[in-house]
């Protein structure tokens, strides 16, 4: 793809790398005998083991076109072949819409096109149903979402990112969206052959209240944040890749010259929270992990406080770039481009990203992602991530026909990659939105400003990368997640979509400033230790105690 056509990793990645940073994914939901109710619609929990396969689809893998790398310790799957239209396959032969008329509210990062559009028009007439959007900002979403759901006007399907469901928004999906079990669960699937491909994890978060409520956008389970190095300097200057944490700070420090307007990196805490194996901050429930018997919440590790001081020595050693230490003004990725900083770290979305936009503009730019290490140059322990992050809920007002018609469209946007469905909804009409010369698609104005969120927000394929334009990158992107893959475990909640009690959802909001403040020099890490034990003592123990409880009774999703 190219620098003005959109990536073709998760959909989630290129969002979080282009619209809203760095989101993650969700956390879970059981059947507690304390928790839920007999009717299923538990306000908080989980649902895992025996329960879940109950409801759960069967996965039917997608053999209409085979990657050309396969999908390994958790990565994406992988595509570097030139795009050949003559070559598409063709994932759903009969349109199954019946023509109902479906109102669908979706955050939108951007200028939502005019609804007469020859994108949606086409769309629908594929689809075999009338869709409406009902496009909203997207940096705003939250402000809107909560009035919607509390409304008795709520649209037929409503799409939720993971970011966006703290406070009341997990009771409301679970009060008022439909149960897709009914059409769903089991074989009931292999009626959407698109949707039965979706990988079993994924579905698995998409349980809320006992009940399978989301279509879900899987995304890789390894982590996404990777931490990128100017490889055309690095190889000009002789500079050899750290692998350990001593070896970074040796090599930063190696780098920096002040006076030349060169700092070796931007802020890496990120980064250091993998260096160190700090339990995933994605998701409040990926946080926690039974340990010798005994539940540990992140922050309380001593691998979270290593890591904090770890970043805290590269501010201190002045290694940093001063912008990121003052209030993290402009940008990392920025700075990176411009020779400034030759390290930042940031969603891997930003490795075709970055290398598109300066492919015109620097000839010898190249980017590439250095591996995580271990901090004592050891073997590395990283923490898998959510297996889906984004999900779009189906009113459960709405009618049987309008609700199997949202299947439909669903079925379409999950199209595997190198199928006409796939490319209609990625990249529009040819010749009216894109063109492909030596087998890159390439969108012009038109397909810029009509092919853009919309239709991917409803459901995803399993998680792919592929750029026809750079087919290097798409392979060094995969086998890097493939390699961190092998270090990635997963922790006790990892799959669930847990639902904590109301009075726990604010608890932790204060660690990231917190954490920014300690590795700034602002705060002691003395600081951290002291918010940790109030943590504590305002609520965390007794949280503790709450996900215990739900581990004993409902087990892991792999139970």
């Amino acid at each position: 793809m190219t620098p003005n056509s959109p990536s073709s990793i998760s959909r989630r990645n290129f969002l979080a790398s282009t619209a809203v940073a760095a989101a993650a994914g969700a956390g879970g939901m059981p059947l507690l005998a304390a928790c839920s109710g007999s009717d299923g619609n538990s306000k908080e929990g989980t649902t895992a083991g025996r329960d879940a396969k109950k409801i759960l689809p069967a996965f039917v893998a997608q053999n209409v076109v085979a990657p050309d790398i396969a999908s390994k310790n958790g990565s994406s799957v992988g595509f570097t072949s030139k795009l050949v239209l003559g070559d598409l396959k063709t994932s759903v032969p009969q349109k199954l819409g019946k023509g109902s008329t479906i109102k669908i509210m979706s955050p939108f990062w951007g200028s939502p096109p005019k609804a007469s559009n020859p994108y949606y028009s086409t769309m629908n007439t594929t689809i075999g149903a009338n869709i409406v959007w009902q496009n909203q900002d997207g940096n705003t979403y939250d402000e809107k979402l909560g009035a919607v759901l509390a409304s008795s006007d709520m649209p037929d399907v409503v799409v939720i990112p993971s970011w966006n469901m703290g406070g009341k928004i997990p009771s409301a999906i679970i009060s008022k969206m439909a149960d897709l079990g009914p059409y769903l669960s089991g074989d009931k699937v292999k009626e959407y052959p698109n949707l039965a491909a979706i990988p079993t994890d994924a579905w698995q978060r998409s349980i809320f209240g006992g009940k399978l409520r989301g279509l879900p956008q899987p995304s890789p389970t390894v982590p996404g944040i990777v931490p990128f190095y100017r490889k055309d300097v690095f190889d000009k200057e002789g500079y050899e890749l750290p692998t350990s944490a001593d070896e970074f700070l040796a090599l930063a420090k190696e780098i920096t010259n002040a006076k030349a307007k060169v700092w070796a990196c931007d802020d890496m805490k990120w980064t250091a929270f993998g260096v160190f194996g700090v339990l995933s901050g994605s998701e409040k429930s990926l946080g926690w992990n039974l340990v010798d018997g005994k539940l540990i919440y992140r922050v309380e590790t001593d691998e979270y406080l290593e890591a904090l001081e770890w970043t805290r020595k590269l501010y201190a050693a002045g290694v940093v770039h001063p912008d990121a230490r003052a209030a993290n003004q402009g940008t990392a990725g920025q700075r990176f481009t411009d020779g400034q900083v030759l390290v930042y770290n940031q969603n891997i979305a930003d490795w075709w990203g970055k290398m598109a936009e300066q492919t015109t503009q620097n000839k010898d730019f190249r980017i590439a992602g250095m591996d995580i290490f271990g901090h004592d140059g050891g073997d590395l322990q990283l923490w898998a991530g959510s297996p889906a992050g984004i999900f779009a809920f189906i009113n459960k007002k709405a009618s049987k026909a309008v609700i199997q018609d949202a299947l439909a469209a669903a079925n379409v946007t999950a199209a595997p990659y190198g199928t006409t469905e796939y490319m209609l909804t990625n990249y529009g009409v040819e010749g009216t939105h894109y063109t492909v010369k030596d087998g890159v698609p390439t969108k012009n104005d038109k397909g810029n400003q009509e092919v853009l969120n919309a239709f991917v927000m409803l459901a995803s394929p399993a998680p792919t990368i592929a750029h026809p334009d750079f087919p290097e990158i798409a392979k060094e992107q995969v086998e890097w997640q493939q390699r961190m893959g092998a270090f990635t475990k997963k922790s006790s909640f990892f799959g669930l979509q847990v639902t904590e009690p109301a009075r726990y959802t604010n608890l932790s909001n204060d660690f990231e400033d917190l954490e920014d403040s300690v590795v700034r020099g602002r705060k002691k890490v003395s600081d951290m230790q002291q918010a940790v034990s109030e943590w504590k003592s305002q609520g965390g123990d007794k949280l503790r105690d709450w996900y215990k409880k739900l581990l004993d009774d409902s087990g892991s999703a792999q139970g």
